[in-house]
């Protein structure tokens, strides 16, 4: 959860509320927008 609090700016309590599902869509968002070139 550390890589799509840090790529979005996102608070623990934000995303305690989604679903495992939605974690693991935004963790993939959060690597795609981190990759370096």
């Amino acid at each position: 959860m550390a890589d799509i609090a840090i790529v979005f700016h996102w608070s623990l309590s934000e995303m305690m509320e989604m679903e495992p599902q939605e974690l693991i869509f935004w963790r993939k968002q959060a690597a795609e927008r981190y990759k370096t070139k």
